[in-house]
């Protein structure tokens, strides 16, 4: 397993732990591989409740660019390729999830957050998503699904940030408290996650789930893979 990811594992629950404090937890390629190889190790395991969070200032400012000028169009795409698919893998999973959030976080570590069944954040806490402002379509249609429509366009259409406040009010996190609080809302979790059975739990989940993960992943790349995806970022990058 990467040194990017720390994975805690108790029975029935395992915490996966961002661990690139110096790069805000960033998504470096390594990173997300750690973390796909990570959840479905724990759905092969059966384990009911998963937990996401960062080391350091923040749970993570999102896709890692570094060094995407020496990487080919291609290569690009395939990395959030791989994203959507993590993000797919943790929005569908059949045990309980949830992200922790602090600090500042933007992109696909908000994506990350918005994945998880529950979410709870401090209230320092605040989340942008800039995707847009290079073209990506990612984590769109389930951001919507959560805050509504209404929100959604207010929010993404400006890639605005939005504070702990906000999101609270729109449905976005559950629950603001400090990290020393986050006790309370896991032992919750707990308890929930083995209240039912995996299977009755997983087809409990599927039935709520009102999300398109093939119309999502076909979203992503259409947007990822029109030409000149180097130059929008790089002019994204220069703002």
């Amino acid at each position: 397993m990467s040194e990017q990811l720390k994975i805690e594992r108790e029975p029935n629950c395992w915490s996966f732990i961002l661990n690139r404090p110096e790069k805000r937890n960033a998504l470096s390629a390594d990173l997300v591989e750690a973390l796909i190889e990570g959840v479905d190790s724990a759905h092969a395991e059966n384990v009911p409740l998963l937990v996401f969070r960062g080391e350091g200032k923040n749970l993570s400012a999102g896709f890692d660019f570094t060094g995407y000028e020496d990487q080919s169009e291609g290569d690009l795409v395939l990395r959030m390729v791989r994203i959507e698919h993590l993000l797919q893998l943790v929005a569908g999973s059949p045990a309980l999830t949830v992200a922790l959030a602090h600090g500042r976080n933007f992109g696909a570590g908000v994506d990350l957050f918005a994945a998880c069944k529950q979410r709870h954040c401090t209230p320092d806490t605040s989340f942008r998503m800039p995707g847009l402002k290079f073209g990506l379509i990612l984590g769109t249609r389930r951001f919507r699904t959560i805050v509504g429509a209404d929100n959604a366009l207010s929010i993404l259409g400006t890639a605005r940030s939005f504070e702990a406040q906000e999101a609270l009010r729109i449905g976005f996190v559950h629950q603001i408290a400090v990290d020393a609080d986050w006790q309370d809302p896991l032992a919750q979790a707990r308890q929930m996650a083995v209240a039912l059975d995996r299977e009755t739990r997983a087809s409990l989940y599927q039935a709520l789930d009102m999300g398109d993960a093939d119309a999502d992943m076909a979203a992503l790349v259409r947007s990822a893979s029109r030409p000149q995806f180097k130059v929008r970022i790089k002019e994204y990058l220069g703002d």
